[in-house]
């Protein structure tokens, strides 16, 4: 998107980045760069796995990091222990360059408890906010269901999703702070006013493409495919 404004990179960890880190490899999350080519100011979403590898690809584009927003709080997004290994995330970021870190209100205990870093570090937000990065609006949208805190991002046409929502399927409603009914709820009707020609970008690579629009999307995600919420907790809960 070199001849646009907006700045947006696809990075995907265990490959783009800590490409020699067999949990990286195996979780296969996406990372993202968001940012206004004009001001060179930019964000990250979700810096897990190697913060300094993320700021040397900004610099190399001629970008700087002034900021970060954080899906939800689970440690391979960012950053903590999972299963007994350590994932480095924002808290080794803000070693590195301190950089407010953007999450839903709701989030802010569980992101605390997972990283170790303290609520002064974090600005919690409503469903509905927008982050400016130079001239460029993101507006979250608050998406619960995987966690009580998790949001998603929306910037000129790009929707990017976290763990709320991949190509195939959705997030797991089976952790703690998950909750299914909201799932229905997020999917539904809070992500209803995502326009069909917006296109998704989930926080894993969980299918042979990494992106799809909305419509089709909508279309083949069996997620989708319950006409209420009765049918989807038989399906899904």
């Amino acid at each position: 998107m070199a001849d646009s404004r907006l700045y947006f990179r696809q990075v995907l960890a265990g490959m783009d980045i800590a490409e020699h880190d067999p949990i990286a490899q195996q979780m296969v999350n996406f990372v993202y760069l968001i940012g206004d080519r004009e001001t060179g100011e930019a964000v990250v979403v979700d810096p897990a796995y190697d913060p300094q590898a993320i700021l040397d690809l900004l610099a190399a584009d001629g970008m700087r990091l002034v900021g970060a927003l954080g899906t939800h709080f689970h440690a391979d997004h960012v950053g903590g222990d999972l299963w007994g290994h350590s994932i480095t995330g924002i808290a080794d970021l803000l070693e590195r360059t301190q950089v407010p870190i953007h999450l839903q209100a709701e989030e802010l205990p569980w992101v605390t408890r997972t990283t170790g870093v303290t609520e002064s570090h974090l600005v919690g937000h409503a469903s509905g906010d927008t982050v400016m990065v130079g001239e460029i609006p993101i507006t979250l949208i608050h998406t619960p269901g995987h966690t009580p805190g998790s949001q998603c991002f929306l910037v000129d046409g790009h929707l990017v999703a976290g763990d709320t929502l991949f190509l195939n399927g959705c997030g797991r409603t089976d952790l703690p702070g998950s909750d299914p009914e909201q799932m229905y709820y997020s999917l539904t009707q809070r992500l209803g006013a995502v326009p069909d020609d917006a296109v998704l970008y989930p926080g894993h690579l969980y299918s042979e493409k990494p992106s799809a629009t909305m419509a089709e999307t909508r279309q083949r995600n069996v997620v989708f495919r319950p006409q209420s919420l009765e049918q989807w907790l038989m399906m899904f809960s």
